[in-house]
C-alpha cells in the first residue's frame, strides 16, 4: 500500500474516533492557534431588540440581531438554565426550554457552538440567583447541608435537560462570576474550599451528560491569587476564562476598560499556557453600546496581544430597550461591527 493511502487512512481513523467534544476543543484550539476568536452572543437565538420567538414549537430558528446586522450568525450561541430547577417551562429571561433545545441542535447542525450558564434560584431561601440575604447558601447544599437534597434535585433537573440534547456538545459555565458579591455563591458568602466543593459535586452530577466542555469563569478584576483560591482543578475545567465588561462611556471608562481588559487577559493566559487549557473572556460588553467605534476602537484594543478562543457579549434584551450589547439591524454600530469581523480576527458561524 502507498504511503499516502497510509497517511490518508490514518487521518481518517483520527477523525472516526474523535468525539463531538474532542473536534469543539480542536475548533477553538484552531481559532486561537491562528490568532482568531470565536464571537459568541448570549440568547441571539431567542430573542433580539425589536423581536422576540413567540411560536417556540414551530419558529424556524433563522434570526438574530447580529445576523441582521452583518449577514452571518455568531459562531457561538449563548443560553441560560435559570429556572430548569424549579421544572419551569421557560428560563428567567422567558426564553422556552424547548425552544432553546431546538435553537441549541438547530445552531450546532449550521456548524455552530453552544455555551450554557445557569442563574440559579437561592435553593435556602427560592429567591433569585441574586438574592445574597445568606452566607450560608453553598454550606446548605453541600453534603450534610439542610439543602443538599433540594439541591441534587435541582442540579437532577439540569442534568436530564442536557440529556435531552442527545449529546450535542456544550460549553458548560456554571457558578460564573464567583469573586463578585451579587449571586448567593459569589465569594463572601462562601469560603474556596466551599466553593470548590460546590464546583465538584456539580462536575460529579452532570458526568453522566455526554460532551461537556466545563468553563471557570469569575470576574476578571480579581487576581491570579484569589482566582486560583476558588479553581476547582485540572481535572474539572477545560476553559478558563472571566467576565468584565466596560462601565459608562467616557474617555476614563475606555482607558480602564481595555487595562483590566489586558491584565485579566494576561492573567488566564498565563494560567491556560501553565496548565494546558484554552482560555476565553466569557462574557464583556458595554450597555447600549453608546460609543461608534466601540468594537474595533476599544474591544479590538482590549484584546491585542491575546489570543482567546472566543469572546462572549452578553443578551439584547427586547423587554428593556436600553439593555443590549450587540448590533441589530441598521443600528448605529453595526458599521463598526461589520469592521470589526472584517479585521481578520473573529471568525462567525459562515467561517
Amino acid at each position: 500500500m502507498k504511503i499516502k493511502n497510509l497517511i490518508f487512512l490514518a487521518i481518517a481513523a483520527s477523525i472516526a474516533c474523535s468525539s463531538p467534544r474532542q473536534n469543539v476543543m480542536k475548533t477553538l484550539s484552531e481559532a486561537s492557534r491562528k490568532g482568531k476568536f470565536l464571537f459568541a452572543h448570549q440568547d441571539g437565538l431567542s430573542y433580539g431588540k425589536y423581536w422576540t420567538v413567540k411560536d417556540v414549537l414551530n419558529d424556524p430558528v433563522n434570526r438574530s440581531d447580529v445576523k441582521d446586522a452583518c449577514g452571518s450568525f455568531p459562531a457561538i450561541a449563548g443560553f441560560d438554565l435559570g429556572g430548569i430547577e424549579l421544572g419551569d417551562s421557560a428560563n428567567l429571561d422567558s426564553v422556552s426550554f424547548e425552544f432553546m433545545r431546538r435553537a441549541a441542535k438547530k445552531h450546532i447542525e449550521r456548524g455552530g457552538l453552544v455555551t450554557i450558564s445557569w442563574h440559579m434560584r437561592n435553593p435556602l431561601t427560592e429567591g433569585t440567583t441574586w438574592d445574597v440575604s445568606s452566607n450560608r447558601v453553598v454550606e446548605s447544599v453541600l453534603e450534610g447541608g439542610e439543602n443538599h437534597q433540594k439541591f441534587m434535585e435541582w442540579l437532577g433537573r439540569g442534568v436530564e435537560f442536557l440529556k435531552s440534547m442527545e449529546g450535542i456538545p456544550i460549553i458548560f459555565r456554571p457558578w460564573h462570576e464567583n469573586t463578585a458579591d451579587w449571586f448567593w455563591w459569589g465569594s463572601p458568602y462562601c469560603n474556596p474550599e466551599q466553593f470548590r466543593a460546590l464546583w465538584a459535586l456539580t462536575y460529579e452530577a452532570f458526568k453522566e451528560v455526554d460532551n461537556l466542555i466545563w468553563a471557570f469563569s469569575p470576574t476578571g478584576k480579581c487576581g491570579e491569587e484569589e482566582y486560583m483560591k476558588f479553581y476547582a482543578g485540572d481535572d474539572m475545567v477545560d476553559i478558563v476564562g472571566f467576565d468584565l465588561y466596560q462601565s459608562g462611556f467616557n474617555p476614563d471608562s475606555v482607558e480602564k476598560y481595555i487595562e483590566l481588559m489586558q491584565s485579566a487577559l494576561e492573567m488566564v493566559s498565563k494560567i491556560a499556557k501553565e496548565r494546558g487549557k484554552l482560555y476565553c473572556v466569557a462574557e464583556t460588553g458595554l450597555e447600549g453600546v453608546p460609543d461608534l467605534q466601540w468594537w474595533t476602537g476599544t474591544l479590538l484594543k482590549a484584546l491585542e496581544g491575546y489570543n482567546p478562543c472566543y469572546v462572549l457579549v452578553w443578551r439584547n434584551a427586547w423587554e428593556r430597550p436600553e439593555h443590549y450589547y450587540a448590533p441589530f439591524k441598521d443600528s448605529h454600530d453595526s458599521e463598526d461591527f461589520r469592521s470589526f469581523i472584517a479585521s481578520g480576527r473573529v471568525q462567525m458561524l459562515d467561517e
